[in-house]
C-alpha cells in the first residue's frame, strides 16, 4: 500500500501544478459527443496520471474520464477524474478538483479529492479514516433532518426530471444550497456538511467520493441505498450519519412517477 499511497501522491501534485498553470489562463474549450466541455488541462492531467500510474503499476486496470476504461474486471484499478467541475475551472471559479481511487478486489482503498485552487487535499484510506491536508476528520453528528446542512447538486437536471422529488427535497433540511460537482461532498467528509443529493454522475466522479466519505464515517449510496460501483446508475446520496440516508432515501423513493 505505501507504493500506491507514494503513487497516488506523486500524482496528485502534478495534477495539480497542471490545473494552476491552466487555471484562468483563457484556455480554449472543446466540447464532447455529450455537449460537456473540455480543455486542455483535463487531457494533459489524466495523460500524465495514466503514464505515472502505469510505469509503477503496468498490470492495473485505469478507468478515466477522457480517455476511457480498461479491464474492469482486474482486481487492482485506477479511477481518475482530471478535472471535477470543469465548467467551474473554465469560469475561473475555484471550486473544481481532482479525483482518483484506487480499488483492490471492487473495494475502495484510497481515495484523494484534490482542490488545487483552494490548497486543499481530502485522502481517505480504509482503515485508516480520512484527512484534510493531514489534520484527521470525520463526518458530523447530525441525525435530525430538520436541523442539516442539506446540498443539492445538479438541481436543474434533478429539477427536469423529478420534479416532486425535488419540491420535497428544497422543503428539507435547515439550510439548503444548490450546488455542483465534488467540493459539498468533500466538505460532508470534513463535518462542515450534513448531505448532499447527487444526480447524472459517472463512476469517475463517485468512486473517489466515496472512499473519503466512508474514511470519514460518512455513508455514500444510490438513491436505492445499494452501494456504488461501476454499474451504478448515477444517483447517488451522501449523508453524515445513517439516520439522515435513512430519511433522504425516504424522500427519493417517495412516488415521484419519474422515479
Amino acid at each position: 500500500m505505501s507504493a500506491v499511497l507514494e503513487t497516488a501522491n506523486e500524482v496528485q501534485r502534478e495534477a495539480a501544478v497542471t490545473a494552476m498553470k491552466h487555471f484562468r489562463s483563457g484556455l480554449d474549450v472543446d466540447l464532447k459527443s455529450d455537449e460537456s466541455p473540455v480543455t486542455a488541462a483535463d487531457l494533459a492531467i489524466e495523460f500524465d496520471a495514466r503514464a505515472r500510474i502505469e510505469a509503477r503499476f503496468p498490470g492495473h486496470a485505469i478507468l478515466g474520464e477522457e480517455y476511457g476504461a480498461g479491464d474492469l474486471t482486474k482486481d487492482h484499478i485506477w479511477v481518475i477524474d482530471p478535472i471535477d467541475g470543469t465548467r467551474s475551472f473554465i469560469s475561473g471559479h475555484p471550486a473544481f478538483g481532482f479525483l482518483l481511487a484506487y480499488l483492490e478486489s471492487g473495494h475502495n482503498q484510497l481515495s484523494m479529492v484534490s482542490m488545487p485552487a483552494l490548497n486543499e487535499i481530502f485522502v481517505g484510506q480504509a482503515g485508516q479514516g480520512a484527512t484534510l491536508n493531514g489534520t484527521p476528520i470525520s463526518c458530523s453528528k447530525k441525525t435530525d433532518l430538520s436541523k442539516a446542512i442539506l446540498y443539492i447538486n445538479e438541481g436543474e437536471k434533478l429539477f427536469a426530471d423529478h420534479p416532486e422529488i425535488h419540491k420535497r427535497l428544497v422543503k428539507s433540511g435547515h439550510t439548503r444550497r444548490l450546488a455542483y460537482d465534488c467540493y459539498p461532498h468533500a466538505m460532508m467528509a470534513a463535518g462542515f456538511v450534513d448531505c448532499v443529493v447527487d444526480y447524472d454522475l459517472k463512476p469517475f466522479d463517485f468512486l473517489p467520493l466515496a472512499g473519503v466519505i466512508e474514511a470519514a464515517g460518512g455513508t455514500i449510496t444510490d438513491w436505492q441505498g445499494n452501494t456504488l460501483d461501476f454499474n451504478s446508475d448515477g444517483r447517488v446520496v451522501s449523508a453524515a450519519t445513517p439516520e439522515l440516508h435513512r430519511d433522504l432515501l425516504d424522500i427519493l423513493s417517495s412516488n415521484d412517477p419519474n422515479a
